[in-house]
């Protein structure tokens, strides 16, 4: 019985392992989409404000443009 108890402890050991392997794989993947997230939420803020920029700059409200000579 012991032969049987050795081998369910190695088999458990193994997946242990395996277990261990995956988490530390997953937590390393978490890591580097936290960093790609934090990166791309700088970029949309920066597109924001540029867009922001522009149409301050363009005018923004159509409306107050006087009307073409041909009205």
């Amino acid at each position: 019985m012991s032969n049987n108890m050795d081998n369910r402890v190695t088999e458990l050991e193994v997946k242990l392992a395996f277990v261990e392997d995956t988490v530390n794989g997953l937590s390393s993947a978490d890591a580097d989409i936290s960093q790609r997230l934090a990166a791309l939420e700088r970029a949309m803020r920066a597109l924001h404000s540029d867009l922001t920029s522009l149409r301050a700059g363009i005018g923004g409200d159509p409306h107050a443009e006087p009307p073409p000579p041909h009205y």
